[in-house]
């Protein structure tokens, strides 16, 4: 009995099968990619806060997001031990819990997130307490004409003038991406002025101190702009 010939046809239904099982495991890479990614960030959140050098700020990361802290590592802090203190020119010094802030009226700013390493990321949110609002409640005194920042990394400081400070869109922000600001991207509370390059929003935030003068910033003493201006940017005091 000779053996028949093999249809052509009869090739189809392997192709078929090929393709379908292709269209699946792209199928999984997209329903795994949310998990791929916060698994990467998490990875780079974890290594960052042990490396002092900085180095891991240059690996790739799909999320737009580079981690990076000037310390080896960082305490956490959440509702039960987090504190911001106003102090230095005011007539009234306050520590402000979370719960305080949390309390207070809150805005949502939507804008492109750019840092002088040359990454970006556009369209973020963030929520939180006027700036401006926290200051009014201290009452600035007269000879106060800037503002220092302090962190509870206990290296990381910035300043701005009080002009800048009381923009709209400068924040004391409780919120990223709609979501409470991780540990990783400077929380549970940090600073976010958003018409300046990403270092003028202090993560970890803890202190704020009226001053007499600007008092330069971390990366200031480093050779950064004191006025860390986004190009473009409404530097008018009204911009929102």
């Amino acid at each position: 009995m000779t053996e028949q010939p093999r249809r052509r046809g009869e090739g189809a239904p392997v192709a078929r099968r090929a393709m379908l099982g292709m269209l699946g495991v792209g199928a999984a890479g997209l329903a795994g990619a949310p998990y791929l990614q916060s698994g990467w960030e998490g990875f780079l959140s974890a290594a960052s806060q042990k490396d002092p050098t900085g180095l891991t700020g240059l690996l790739p990361n799909p999320g737009g997001f580079r981690y990076y802290s000037v310390v080896g590592s960082v305490p956490h802090k959440d509702a039960t031990n987090y504190g911001l203190r106003i102090d230095g020119l005011v007539d009234r010094p306050r520590t402000y819990t979370l719960a305080d802030l949390r309390a207070m009226p809150q805005t949502r700013i939507v804008r492109d997130v750019v840092c002088t390493d040359g990454w970006r990321v556009d369209d973020t949110p963030f929520a939180g307490v006027k700036l401006s609002h926290l200051l009014e409640e201290a009452g600035v005194r007269s000879s106060g004409t800037a503002l220092r920042f302090t962190c509870f990394d206990g290296a990381y400081t910035e300043s701005l003038t009080l002009e800048q400070a009381r923009r709209p869109d400068v924040l004391v922000a409780l919120k990223m991406q709609d979501k409470p600001v991780s540990h990783a991207h400077g929380g549970p509370v940090r600073l976010y002025v958003a018409p300046m390059y990403f270092y003028k929003s202090a993560k970890w935030l803890s202190g704020i101190t009226v001053t007499d003068e600007v008092v330069p910033g971390y990366w200031e003493e480093r050779g950064y702009p004191v006025d860390g201006w986004l190009a473009g940017a409404d530097r008018g005091n009204s911009a929102a």
